[in-house]
């Protein structure tokens, strides 16, 4: 289906919705998908995990992708 089939279809949908906390809801997913700004919106929550992460990296606690793999594929056969 071409996106803009999709968008008339989306289009019609929302104008027969009502229930707010829905029409809400796929708000949310789409200020997350395009933002005016071109910036994200992240929650606190988001952000402290960034910056958690940073640290992490900043003082070498992570793993390389080779690491991470070996130990995906270990818990996969656990």
């Amino acid at each position: 289906m071409k996106a803009q089939n999709i968008k008339t279809l989306l289009h019609e949908s929302i104008e027969n919705i009502n229930d707010e906390e829905f029409l809400f809801a796929i708000k949310q997913i789409l200020d997350r998908k395009y933002s005016t700004s071109g910036q994200p919106v992240l929650s606190q929550e988001q952000i402290k995990r960034i910056d958690e992460s940073k640290e992490q990296i900043r003082t070498g606690n992570f793993l390389t992708n080779d690491q991470a793999d070996k130990l995906v594929e270990r818990w996969l056969n656990e």
